[in-house]
């Protein structure tokens, strides 16, 4: 067996970037930036006003202006202010030539022409060109997933269209004589499917374009067959479960049959012992545990990882922990490193706890409802009291 850590590092080694493709800003919410965003001009462009008032001229002030003029968002005023003249100014406008200060609404008398302005220092309420960025400014890096906000960003430099990297295509193949698909007749010695629904929505989730094959029957020429005719449109296919020791557990041997290069088979993990990666043709195919909680907790350290870095974002951001303290006691670990589902709180003093959750099976998925980390458990690890600090890693 190798270990968590072995194990990442040697699929991270096997990754290749997706290539760049071009498309409209609508359509890059949750995608991967391929390509940093300079800026090509300066935002604002222009001095503008912060707030509804006057355009001064800071040496005329304090005193009595004649208003010459007003200027809107979008509308400038093309005249330039002479002594003891001001213009009518709202939220946005750019400044008419000669003025270099504003005078909020609030701070001044206006009787028809004639404005009557306290004393104004030079910039006031004033927005100077390029406060927000300049031109040539890196505004987002490449590698960088584009929620609501990086867009805004984006939108406000003008751009309509991002390089954003192609989402890898995952196949998400899972099974078992024991497995039917949600709705479907079930006999009392079968279970529904839930470890593909999970896998594949967390796959999407994280980036990918993520697709459920047919649920795969105990039968190694089936999983063979499957595999073959998937893994040409797949950057990376997911078989679920079918890899223990067991006489029905016949993925090891429809791999195999195949041709294909099994790099590990089992990592020192808990839950997620029979974790497994092989390579066919250059086509990566991970198997993760048919235990639904297995499969979710080994897809979340190793999927996650891999997917972010398919599309060229830090992937080891996405393995980085917290420090949490206990609610409770934890037993001493074996020597299997364990990640441990567990519901995360914040107290008043800003102090981040961890609860565990009380039945860790590895068939269960109903912990991870209220499960929102997982507790890292080291090796041969001592056991734990209630405010001990642990390492978690968010889910």
């Amino acid at each position: 067996m190798i270990s968590v850590a072995e194990a990442r590092a040697i699929l991270l080694a096997q990754v290749r970037r997706t290539e760049a493709e071009e498309l409209s800003l609508e359509a890059c919410l949750g995608r991967t930036l391929a390509a940093p965003v300079i800026a090509t001009r300066a935002q604002p462009p222009f001095r503008a006003s912060a707030m509804d008032g006057y355009a001064v001229r800071s040496a005329d002030t304090p005193g009595r202006l004649t208003l010459v003029g007003e200027a809107g968002a979008g509308h400038t005023l093309h005249k330039q202010l002479r002594n003891g003249e001001c213009a009518r100014i709202f939220t946005g406008a750019p400044l008419p030539e000669g003025a270099d200060a504003v005078a909020i609404q609030e701070e001044v008398t206006r009787d028809g022409a004639t404005v009557t302005v306290p004393a104004i220092s030079a910039h006031k309420h004033v927005r100077t060109p390029g406060v927000d960025f300049s031109a040539g400014a890196l505004l987002l890096e490449s590698g960088v997933k584009l929620s609501g906000i990086e867009l805004a960003i984006t939108a406000a430099a003008g751009k309509n269209t991002l390089s954003v990297a192609r989402r890898p295509c995952v196949t998400i193949l899972g099974g078992g004589d024991e497995i039917v698909a949600p709705g479907a007749d079930v006999r009392s010695d079968q279970i529904f499917d839930s470890a593909s629904f999970g896998v594949a929505g967390l796959a999407q989730a994280w980036g990918a374009a993520a697709s459920r094959g047919p649920i795969l029957r105990d039968d190694a020429d089936q999983i063979a067959s499957t595999i073959e005719a998937t893994s040409a449109a797949s950057d990376l296919v997911v078989l679920i479960g079918g890899a223990s020791v067991g006489d029905h557990d016949h993925a090891r041997r429809a791999i195999e049959s195949l041709g294909a290069k099994v790099i590990f088979d089992k990592v020192s993990l808990r839950p997620g012992k029979p974790t497994w990666f092989a390579l066919h043709r250059d086509q990566l195919i991970l198997g993760l545990p048919g235990n639904p909680g297995s499969s979710l907790v080994t897809a979340r350290l190793f999927l996650c990882p891999l997917i972010t870095m398919m599309l060229g974002g830090d992937s080891a951001a996405t393995t980085r922990t917290r420090r949490a303290r206990l609610t409770e006691p934890l037993r001493a670990n074996g020597p299997r490193e364990a990640y441990l589902r567990a519901k995360s709180h914040v107290d008043e003093q800003g102090t981040l706890y961890v609860t565990p959750a009380s039945n860790q099976d590895s068939s269960l998925v109903s912990p991870f409802a209220a499960a929102d980390a997982l507790v890292v458990g080291p090796a041969n690890s001592e056991a734990r009291r209630p405010g001990e600090l642990v390492e978690i890693l968010s889910i």
